[in-house]
Order: C-alpha cells, then sequence, then structure tokens
C-alpha cells in the first residue's frame, strides 16, 4: 500500500489570514484549559450584546417557510431590487436589480470576485494597511497584490500620486476601503473621486469595500466611489453584517455599476462562480430589503455613533485609555469600529508581532491582532476592536498597559 503524505496546494503559499490564524489558535488552548478570553480579533457585534434590530429577526422568521430552497443564484428579487433603488437614490446612475450579486456577507463576494478577474500575474493595489482578505484572496487567485501606503501621520491617508506610480501594465484594478478597516479613516469626497479618476485613467476596475458606510463619528461623511466611477466598472461592496450588526446572517452584495460594457467577460465569469455555489442563505436574504426600507432608519446605527452613544463612548474610552499609555499613539478613527494604535520602538522594540501579541494574550488573556496581519510592513502597531463596553474595555486595556509597563524600555 502507498502511504503518501497529503499537503495543501501549492496555491495556498503566502496565502494569511491572521486574525484567525495563530494568535486564535493559542487562545482556544488557554480557553481549553479554563481560562476566559476576551476576543477583541474581529469585528463581530453579537457577542459583545449588540442584538438585531428586531425588525430584521421579524423579518426572517416571515420568511423560513418560502426559504427553504434554493433562490436564484444572483439572489432573490427583493433582495436585488433593494439595493438597486438604494443605490440609485443615493444618486448612482443607471443600475438595476441585474447588476446586483447577493452573497454570503463581503468575504465570499471578494473571494467571487477577485477569482473571477484576476488571472496568474495580474496586480491589484491594495491598501496597506489593509482587510487582510482583499491580499489573501489576490495571492490566491494567482495575482500580486501590489501595497499602496497609507500615511499615519495624516490620518492614514493614501496619497493618489504615490498610488500611480505603482501602476504598470499588469494593473488589473485598485482596492478602496472606506472607511478604512483597520485603521477607521473615512475618506473625503476628493479623495474618493481622485480613486475613480485614477481607475479611469488606468482602465482599472474599481474595488470598494464600503461596509462601513454608516458607521461614521464626529460628523464625518461617506462617500460612494459609485458615483464617480462612470467610465471603467466600479464594483461596490456592502451588506448587514457591520451596520445592522447581524454578521452571522451572512448576507450581502456587490453592485456593478459604471462602464458594464467593458466587463462583459469579466462579468459571465463571475455569473458562472456564483452558479457553482448554487446561492447565498436565501433566510438572510430576505432581511435585505427590510434592512434598506427607510423605515428601518438604518436599524438605529446613528444614534450610536452619536455623543452618549454606544460604539461613540466606546471609541472614545478605548482611544483615551490606550493613548494614555506611554509611547502608544493612535489616530483617532472617524468611523468603523477599531483603533490601530502604534507602539513606539524606541519604547517597545518588538522584532515579531505576531510572537508580541500571543505572549500579550497570555498574560492579559486579551486577544487582539498583530499589525502585520494586516499588510503593515512595520511589527509596531495592534488592532484593537472597541466593540466591548466601557467597563469592560477600561479592565482590558489596563491589563494591557500592566503588560506593556513590564516591557517598556525608557
Amino acid at each position: 500500500m502507498l502511504v503518501r503524505q497529503i499537503t495543501q496546494s501549492s496555491k495556498l503559499a503566502g496565502v494569511r489570514y491572521d486574525v484567525r490564524g495563530p494568535i486564535l489558535q493559542e487562545a482556544e488552548r488557554l480557553e481549553r484549559e479554563g481560562h476566559r478570553i476576551l476576543k477583541l480579533n474581529i469585528g463581530n457585534p453579537a457577542p459583545f450584546d449588540f442584538e438585531a434590530p428586531p425588525e430584521i429577526v421579524e423579518a426572517l422568521r416571515r420568511a423560513l417557510p418560502e426559504a427553504q430552497g434554493y433562490s436564484d443564484s444572483r439572489g432573490i428579487l427583493p433582495a436585488r431590487e433593494a439595493v438597486a433603488r438604494h443605490y440609485t437614490e443615493l444618486g448612482v446612475t443607471d443600475v438595476s436589480p441585474a447588476d446586483v450579486l447577493i452573497g454570503n456577507g463581503v468575504s465570499e463576494l471578494i473571494s467571487l470576485v477577485l477569482q473571477a478577474l484576476v488571472s496568474p500575474g495580474d496586480e491589484i493595489l491594495v491598501p496597506a494597511p489593509d482587510y487582510p482578505l482583499w491580499t489573501a484572496q489576490v495571492t490566491l487567485s494567482g495575482g500580486r497584490p501590489v501595497h499602496y501606503p497609507c500615511d499615519e501621520q495624516n490620518g492614514w491617508m493614501p496619497d493618489l500620486a504615490a498610488i500611480e506610480e505603482l501602476v504598470t501594465e499588469r494593473t488589473k484594478g485598485i482596492v478602496l476601503i472606506n472607511p478604512n478597516n483597520p485603521t477607521g479613516a473615512v475618506y473625503s469626497a476628493e479623495l474618493v473621486r481622485g480613486f475613480a479618476a485614477l481607475a479611469e485613467r488606468h482602465g482599472l476596475v474599481l474595488m470598494a469595500d464600503e461596509i462601513y458606510d454608516h458607521i461614521l463619528y464626529d460628523g464625518a461623511t461617506h462617500e460612494h466611489a459609485a458615483l464617480h466611477a462612470t467610465e471603467t466598472l466600479c464594483l461596490t461592496f456592502s451588506g448587514l453584517s457591520k451596520v445592522q450588526r447581524v454578521a452571522g446572517y451572512r448576507s450581502g452584495w456587490v453592485l456593478a455599476s459604471g462602464d458594464r460594457g467593458i466587463a462583459a467577460d469579466f462579468l459571465e465569469g463571475l455569473t458562472l462562480l456564483a452558479n457553482m455555489r448554487m446561492c447565498a442563505n436565501v433566510p438572510g436574504q430576505h432581511a435585505i430589503s427590510v434592512a434598506l426600507s427607510p423605515e428601518s432608519n438604518w436599524s438605529g446605527i446613528a444614534e450610536l455613533c452619536l455623543p452618549g452613544g454606544r460604539l461613540r463612548e466606546q471609541r472614545d474610552t478605548a482611544h483615551s485609555l490606550l493613548t494614555a499609555i506611554p509611547g502608544v499613539s493612535c489616530a483617532l478613527p472617524g468611523g468603523a469600529m477599531y483603533l490601530f494604535p502604534r507602539l513606539d520602538p524606541e519604547h517597545y522594540p518588538i522584532a515579531d508581532d505576531q510572537r508580541f501579541v500571543i505572549e500579550l494574550l497570555r498574560a492579559t488573556h486579551v486577544m487582539v491582532t498583530n499589525g502585520r496581519g494586516f499588510n503593515l510592513p512595520t511589527p509596531d502597531h495592534l488592532r484593537f476592536v472597541t466593540l466591548p463596553t466601557v467597563p469592560v474595555l477600561t479592565e482590558a486595556i489596563g491589563r494591557i498597559a500592566g503588560y506593556l509597563d513590564t516591557l517598556r524600555v525608557d
């Protein structure tokens, strides 16, 4: 009998997803030993007592009897109509339900889009730092992620001139994450218009990850990329996981706008991949039309982000406590649900930031993600989820401060 080692595909070489990698494995080991771990590695509202909006829960409950079979692979028509109507009301022109694909959250749609778009050797421009699925999926699809820097000293804003210098004949698309994960930066209308113009000049697909578009603080406003990218293909990704706080329902969408005529072959490939996975979770699709209806008022997200609102208070508390630690600085995010603090290398000479956060986890039982897990080139940042209540955040950051005090070099 032939005994042969079964190995992973060579396509996985260089693919990383640290938000659920070795750090989580160590947290699970500690939990098996009986320790209670505060997991601040992913933006999952439900464990922190953010309840699903009742109108969405009721919509799913009503839909269950008719949601037992497969749907159209593109998604049920009422959901696609709601998405198309939503963007039309925002001012995006010439879009219809035929331009919408419903998926099992934005994550699945990122994977489907990049599989359909990227050929071996193609380059995709991705921000650094980024939501790491973008880099991972470009790599898995055989492409090369080319990271464009975002300037921490300028509120993590990218430099369009520097991005343009990275464009080559192999560049096929550019990713815009707004509001950004992990930094929380919210881009101005002028900057978003600049991204659209850059994509149009070079014939690039503009992929706009806008899942946090209504989680905004301090009067920040969100500008939709689809309003400006009209002469190239624009793909807008969003869903219910963050704003409506129902990540487990796995309900998201991608909207194709702009010049679809030049993208007919790609869109045919995307339809093929959508057909191969049959359809998205059908009960979750029924939540979309309710969530996007005017009556839902965006499930009360604006109130959570205003002064006195839970998300705003948690952001402010976490930012104040973290930046009070000697040697720790952090740009105040204008959106999303994260902080991305920097640990001054002169005070914290960290060489391996993944090892550092594992040691932090063992010492404090608080789990965060290392900055290089978001494709930042330097080992001096952490991503910190701000979803726990103020008392829990205060306790967690107190533990972190105590641990850093043992490491700090003055």
